[in-house]
């Protein structure tokens, strides 16, 4: 997904951290989910890198 291409927030709306401390849907931690909107661009950015190559967001 290019950096222009992306949806402000990787939530896709399947939240659940049931097992741990990471959101199965987008990949995010529960720290960045609350964090989000009040991240620098750049912070942003570095999240979405990290999820990314980790094959998120997912939908299932």
């Amino acid at each position: 997904m290019e950096k222009n291409n992306r949806p402000d927030t990787p939530c896709v709306a399947v939240c659940s951290t049931t097992f741990d401390d990471v959101c199965r849907g987008c990949g995010r931690t529960v720290a960045e989910v609350a964090d989000w909107v009040f991240m620098t661009q750049e912070q942003k950015d570095l999240v979405w890198e990290r999820i990314l190559k980790e094959g998120y967001p997912r939908r299932n």
